[in-house]
């Protein structure tokens, strides 16, 4: 199917659902993104601060722009005058200089937590404690230009649907309990990021709010670029 069907397709399982469509777009270049685009699609996840960049500029400017990739403190202020969403927040340092380059453009960026839900070393993310540890410091409750809209998981590259279930079952109970405990009366946190290609459905019916699908629209990426 083309990208146009592809968004198509995604659109139609959602549809009854409280979930939307993140197109994960790294690797593939503006032309791929517009077909996306042109089919109705406006919410575009990249993995690379510069990558993201430089689509941004040359691409229509109702695109909600979220970053999914670890993000390193120095790299914000490239992206800080327009991405919406940043989904791999994993330190307080992470956010405080979110907050500085945010308030330099007087903007609020959202952000989401990334949670730690996988059995690999590779990835990255907080414990439960460990998120709770920063929305319950005073140097957060300083940030001014920061919203944090909920959380974000990547779960283990596995075929087992019990071990996927297993790990989005946690994640939503890290949300529920971040909710109970700092967000009880704020409607903005509201979200949960999880679910790829692979195991989307699964998410779904584990409460996500945030599939993040790309190679099952775009098809396989070109690392070589």
């Amino acid at each position: 199917m083309s990208i146009a069907q592809n968004i198509l397709y995604f659109q139609e399982k959602i549809k009854n659902t409280n979930c939307r469509l993140i197109a994960v777009s790294k690797t593939h270049p503006p032309e791929a993104i517009m077909e996306a685009y042109a089919a109705g699609q406006r919410l575009f996840g990249e993995n690379k601060v510069q990558e993201m960049a430089a689509k941004q500029e040359v691409l229509p400017t109702d695109i909600q722009w979220h970053l999914i990739g670890h993000l390193q403190t120095n790299k914000v202020k490239y992206i800080a005058p327009f991405v919406h969403t940043i989904q791999s927040v994993d330190s307080l340092k992470l956010l405080q200089e979110i907050n500085k380059q945010a308030s330099k453009h007087n903007r609020i960026i959202n952000c989401l937590l990334q949670i730690y839900i996988a059995t690999e070393e590779t990835k990255f993310g907080l414990s439960a404690q460990e998120a709770g540890t920063i929305l319950s410091s005073p140097e957060f409750k300083t940030l001014e230009n920061v919203q944090i809209t909920g959380v974000m998981g990547i779960a283990t590259n596995t075929s087992s649907p019990d071990k996927l279930k297993e790990e989005f079952r946690l994640l939503r109970s890290i949300y529920d309990e971040l909710k109970k405990e700092f967000f009880f009366d704020n409607p903005v946190f509201s979200e949960i990021s999880m679910g790829m290609s692979s195991d989307y459905e699964l998410a779904i019916a584990e409460g996500s709010t945030m599939i993040r699908v790309g190679s099952s629209i775009f098809g396989s990426r070109n690392y070589a670029k």
